[in-house]
């Protein structure tokens, strides 16, 4: 079953123009920044919000075409969604709720039913049938939810930030869920999410969209080794800047030098990792061909280690360990040094 999507549509300041094909042989993580609209892309291959322009084809079939007068109902689009508030029908029970939209097409209700309870058992809720949703926890409701939107087979399942209305406490655990029925069924999977952890362990590809595009797209390892905009270098957790590189060293755009281990010629990225940043409160001695100056600026823990932006001519974020903090008085701000060694930086074509 395939996905294939051609989107423009506009909402108030935000331009919308899509390109997804997604068919059932990965799951798809869509990611990017607030407002980037992520939520207006799932609403528009769900027939919630019209689109302006372009068209949506679900499994050969054209769902939505402007310029062909073609726009079919949600309901007739073979498209579920699972959206972050469970949107279960408040009236119903857990079980009535899961056998809504097979009686919706047409299923007889005893067989219905029948289903419904097989669905309650498969997402480990096997005894809360008779509880309404006001009964349920956050996480036992988003699982009737995806059971709800799972049991009628659609060819597509959207999936809009599914945990995140979920408490701490039971995100694990309904992550596994999620993850396990994902990888059972057999349409196009589209989960929608902000959390790069979740994206991780629910899919196998990474769509990234930012302003209303994509701004990159591919496997999750590819997509997450070497970033193309700094909103994905932050996701990902690396610092990553851009120049014009001659043989094994990149002029950046603002004139400064980073001297690499590996040749390129023309238009390039340059990452690293902040943790290959070495942090001097005096200009170093040593190998590390690429010595920066800044000033220290905001610091935050990450575990046991700590994350400390510099600014300078060339900006960047370290992390360093807690006694390293310590000992350079960064919480004092100040003048810096940062070295970085051409072996830890990877370069790429923009």
């Amino acid at each position: 079953m395939t996905l294939t999507a051609d989107i423009g549509l506009t909402l108030g300041s935000l331009n919308v123009d899509i390109v997804l094909e997604i068919d059932d042989a990965a799951v798809v993580a869509v990611v990017g920044p607030n407002g980037a609209g992520k939520t207006t892309l799932v609403r528009a291959l769900a027939g919630l919000t019209p689109i302006d322009r372009g068209r949506i084809v679900v499994d050969e079939t054209v769902v939505e075409a402007p310029a062909a007068g073609v726009r079919l109902p949600p309901e007739g689009r073979g498209v579920a969604v699972v959206f972050q508030e469970h949107r279960l029908f408040p009236n119903l029970t857990a079980l009535e709720n899961i056998a809504f939209g097979l009686r919706a097409t047409g299923i007889p209700k005893a067989e219905a039913r029948s289903r419904a309870a097989e669905w309650l058992a498969r997402v480990g809720l096997p005894k809360l049938g008779p509880m309404r949703p006001w009964e349920l926890s956050g996480g036992q409701a988003q699982r009737i939810a995806l059971a709800r939107a799972l049991a009628t087979e659609p060819a597509v399942l959207l999936l809009d930030e599914p945990l995140a209305a979920v408490d701490a406490s039971a995100r694990a655990e309904l992550r596994q869920v999620v993850r396990e029925e994902l990888r059972r069924y057999s349409g196009s999977r589209l989960v929608v999410t902000h959390d790069p952890i979740e994206a991780a362990a629910l899919a196998d590809q990474l769509v990234v969209i930012e302003d209303g595009h994509v701004t990159q797209q591919g496997p999750l390892v590819d997509v997450t080794a070497r970033p193309r905009s700094p909103w994905v270098a932050t996701m990902v957790g690396l610092n990553l800047l851009q120049g014009e590189a001659h043989h094994s060293t990149v002029r950046l755009t603002n004139g400064e030098l980073v001297a690499t281990a590996s040749t390129a010629e023309g238009p390039t990225f340059v990452a690293f990792r902040p943790n290959a940043v070495t942090l001097h409160r005096e200009r170093p001695e040593g190998s590390a061909r690429n010595v920066w100056v800044g000033q220290a600026g905001e610091l935050h823990l990450v575990g046991d280690r700590a994350r400390i932006r510099i600014a300078g001519p060339v900006p960047l974020i370290a992390e360093v360990t807690a006694a390293a903090v310590a000992d350079l008085h960064l919480a004092d701000g100040g003048s810096l040094w940062a070295s970085v060694k051409a072996t830890d930086i990877d370069i790429y074509p923009t």
